[in-house]
This record gives C-alpha cells, sequence and structure tokens, in this order.
C-alpha cells in the first residue's frame, strides 16, 4: 500500500502524456486534468453507495429474521450490538459516530489553507470503513438508523483522499470543493437523487457562491448516480405511489399537517441534543459502557413490545403505507419509533437520521389523516407531505427534503405541496430552535477536531500518508 500513491501518479501521467495531450488544446487539457480524479471518485463513489446499501438491507433483513424467530433474542443482542457499535467508533474513528452530515459542515469550514491538515480526522479511509462495520452492527441488533448520512461522510472521504493523491503540478481543484463535491454524489447515489444531491450542497453544506462549484458537482452527482444506476438499474427509492394532488381547501388540512410534523421533527432534533448533553457527564468507560447498554436494553424492550416494525431502516413501513394502507397501523408505533431513533442516536455508535425521519414522518401522518378521518385517496398526500415536513423539522432543509421525497415517487403532480410543507415545518421549527440539527453538532466536531494533536507536518503529495491515515 505504501507505494499506491505513487502508482496512481504514474497512470495519472501516462493519461496526460500519451492520450490528453494530443488530443486536447491546452486550456481543455487542463479542465480534463482537474475533473478526472472527480470523476473517477464519483464512479468509486457510486460502487461504494450500492455496495453499502446491498450491506445495510441484509443486515436489515437479518436482524428482522432473527427476532421473528427468537423474539427474546433481543435482550441480549441488541444490547452487544449497541456496544460493539460504539466500541468500534470509540476505539478507532470517534468522527465516525453518528449521522455523517456535520462532519462533513465541520471539514468544509476547516479546509481553507491553514487547518486543512486536520481534516483527516473527520474524513479518512479509516473514518469511512469504521462509519461502514459500526451502522452495520447496529442495524443488526435492530437499531433505527439509516445509511445517508454515513454515506455522505464515507463518499467525502474517498474524494478527499482521491484529492490528496494527485501528483505535485497536477492542476486542482480545490480542497473544499472537492469535500462539497463528495457529498453532493453520496447523497445522489444513496436515494438515486440527482437534483436532491445539487440543492443539498446548496442548502446545507456550503455557503459558497454556486458558480464556484456548479460543473465539478453536476458531473460528481451525475456519473455517480450513472454508477449506481448501472447496477441497481433505473430504480425509485419508494416506487410511483398514487397520489391525488388537491388544492383549494385542503391546502389547509396540508398545512396543519406539516405544522404538527415539523414541529414534531424538530423536538425529535432537540431531544437529541438534550440526551448527547446528558451523556457526557459520563465521563468514565463504565459509565459510557452502561450507557450504551442501557439505550441497547431499552430498544429491545420497545422492540419486543411492538414487533419488528419498531426496529431498522423504517422503509419497508412507508412502503406499506404508500402502497398497502389498510388502516392498520397501530396508534403506538410512532412513539416507539422516535424513542427508537433517539435510544439509537444517542448509543454512539454510527448511524444516520434521514430515512429514519422519513418513515417517522410517514407515520404520524398517516395517523392524523386517519384521525381527521381523511378519505383514503388524499392520505398518500399527507403521508409524502408529513415525510418532508418532519424531516425538515430535523434538519432544517425543507427544498431538499422536497425535492428528496419528489425524486423518490416521482410524483410531480404534488410539488406545490411539497414545497408548501417544507416551508411551514421550517417556520414552526425555527420556533423550537433557531439553528438546525446539524449545525448545533457542526460546532462540536469543530471543536473536538481542533483540540486533536496536530498531525506530523505534510508530505509531498506523490509520496502521501499511509492508505489509512
Amino acid at each position: 500500500m505504501s507505494d499506491s500513491p505513487t502508482r496512481y501518479a504514474r497512470v495519472l501521467a501516462w493519461l496526460d502524456q500519451h492520450l490528453i495531450r494530443r488530443l486536447y488544446t491546452d486550456r481543455v487539457r487542463r479542465l480534463i486534468l482537474q475533473s478526472f480524479p472527480f470523476w473517477f471518485a464519483s464512479v468509486v463513489v457510486g460502487f461504494v453507495a450500492v455496495g453499502y446499501e446491498k450491506l445495510f438491507a441484509w443486515a436489515e433483513q437479518t436482524s428482522f429474521r432473527w427476532f421473528r424467530q427468537e423474539p427474546l433474542l433481543a435482550f441480549g443482542f441488541t444490547p452487544l450490538a449497541f456496544l460493539v457499535s460504539w466500541a468500534l467508533v470509540q476505539r478507532w474513528a470517534p468522527a465516525a459516530r453518528g449521522s455523517g452530515i456535520p462532519q462533513v459542515m465541520a471539514a468544509i469550514e476547516l479546509s481553507n489553507p491553514g487547518q486543512h491538515h486536520r481534516t483527516g480526522y473527520l474524513l479518512s479511509l479509516r473514518v469511512a470503513i469504521v462509519k461502514v462495520l459500526s451502522s452495520v452492527a447496529l442495524l443488526l441488533g435492530g437499531g433505527v438508523i439509516g445509511r445517508e448520512g454515513p454515506t455522505i461522510q464515507i463518499s467525502a472521504a474517498i474524494f478527499r483522499t482521491i484529492n490528496r493523491l494527485q501528483p505535485a503540478g497536477w492542476p486542482q481543484l480545490s480542497r473544499q470543493i472537492a469535500l462539497v463535491t463528495g457529498g453532493a454524489a453520496g447523497l445522489a447515489a444513496a436515494f438515486n437523487t440527482p437534483l436532491g444531491g445539487i440543492v443539498f450542497v446548496v442548502e446545507e453544506l456550503t455557503q459558497m457562491h454556486m458558480a464556484r462549484f456548479r460543473m465539478a458537482v453536476f458531473s460528481a452527482v451525475i456519473i455517480a448516480g450513472l454508477t449506481a444506476q448501472a447496477i441497481l438499474g433505473p430504480y425509485l427509492y419508494l416506487g410511483f405511489p398514487k397520489v391525488t394532488a388537491r388544492a383549494g381547501w385542503f391546502l389547509a388540512t396540508v398545512v396543519l399537517v406539516a405544522l404538527i410534523c415539523g414541529l414534531a421533527g424538530a423536538l425529535l432534533a432537540k431531544s437529541l441534543l438534550w440526551l448527547g448533553s446528558y451523556r457526557r457527564r459520563f465521563a468514565t468507560l463504565g459509565q459510557q459502557t452502561a450507557w450504551v447498554l442501557g439505550c441497547g436494553l431499552l430498544l429491545a424492550g420497545l422492540a419486543y413490545a411492538v414487533g419488528q416494525e419498531g426496529m431498522g431502516t423504517g422503509k419497508p413501513i412507508i412502503n406499506r403505507l404508500l402502497f398497502q394502507n389498510n388502516g392498520q397501523t397501530p396508534w403506538y408505533l410512532f412513539p416507539a419509533r422516535f424513542a427508537g431513533m433517539a435510544l439509537s442516536y444517542s448509543g454512539g455508535g454510527a448511524g444516520g437520521i434521514f430515512a429514519t425521519s422519513l418513515s417517522a414522518g410517514a407515520i404520524l401522518g398517516d395517523a392524523l389523516a386517519r384521525l381527521g378521518q381523511v378519505p383514503l385517496e388524499d392520505r398518500n398526500l399527507l403521508v409524502l407531505v408529513s415525510m418532508v415536513s418532519f424531516l425538515t423539522g430535523v434538519v432544517r432543509s425543507p427544498f431538499t427534503a422536497a425535492i428528496l421525497v419528489l425524486e423518490m415517487t416521482d410524483r410531480h403532480s404534488a410539488i406545490f405541496q411539497l414545497l408548501l410543507s417544507g416551508m411551514m415545518a421550517q417556520a414552526v421549527a425555527s420556533l423550537v430552535d433557531p439553528h438546525s440539527f446539524y449545525e448545533h453538532l457542526k460546532t462540536g466536531f469543530l471543536r473536538e477536531t481542533l483540540a486533536q494533536p496536530a498531525p506530523p507536518s505534510t508530505r509531498n503529495r506523490i509520496a502521501g500518508p499511509p492508505a489509512m491515515e
């Protein structure tokens, strides 16, 4: 592995000398040389995102099968899975815990010339590998987590690594653009939502002017998405639900559901932040271990009480509500999954909240529709609206949430209702906390990273750092 950066540099030099230099003018050649590493990274991200999705699906189905066959297994296996997930992060990569999006936001902020060497603490191949192992371990134990935030951190780590391996003198895009582009490619490949990846960058990851990175982001999103589609086919994350896009007085119902779900999402974010703050009181290893095992044991109790729908990503629940809505979703499923998300995230392992927030919103929206005796043909619209609203309440990215749900379902007829719900949810969530969940966590990761000992003085780009950092 030690000479892999040298081999990589030789490949780039050969391509430049024997192919690119002969076919293009100097100006076009420079653009191609700048873009080629990003295109290569985008292909890698596409393959990694698909592999991670397959691994995640296997872990979720395996956990369902185990607990279906022997429900009492949860009381032993779930706390153990929580402990393994947390221990992997604690021992090998503390920055791999949680979602991954705040880490990317913090790394982008640290990517200036004076601090960029510190981004390895947040985004390295070691962090990416631990992220995968920890999240899969947690999901095997029934953790209520998603893979989308982790995919974004993993993708940004891949882009950062490839950007750093470029030989000296090679025309490069900035480190900041590399991280931004990696995050967009990761989201696009994870959800098969290219527009969502682009909007996510503009709304959440960066405050830079779009002109600085638009071509890099566009090309990375397209290549990563096409790579994933080449393996999985042109799939939709949630299929084609039947949606009747009502207007007129029905918009009052849409607004009311959006406000309630946005408030619920904001309260979840507040709960996660409070639990994180409370957990920091436990300084000793024994206290932290007891906390992790306690979170696992409580989740096991929830899973035993409500069944397998109290575990996992929640995607099967969304599909059932959208395509087989028979009115049999129990009232207690939403509070159970709300608590499950809080316990899983607070256990200290790796795992995201995008997919689980969408499923929690879908459950709450369906419950509100049944409570208000909304006709069955209108419930799917309210389920989609509630998904957008709850996710917006948690992450405060209304346009990203609306575009993601739009692309997941291909229901363009409902775009105005989805955008309206995101706007309403953003407004009510801001009353609970003016700052987003990710902004709070980003600040913590910035402090944590800056408190780390400075890494050894940077080596020249050809020699490069060890592959695992």
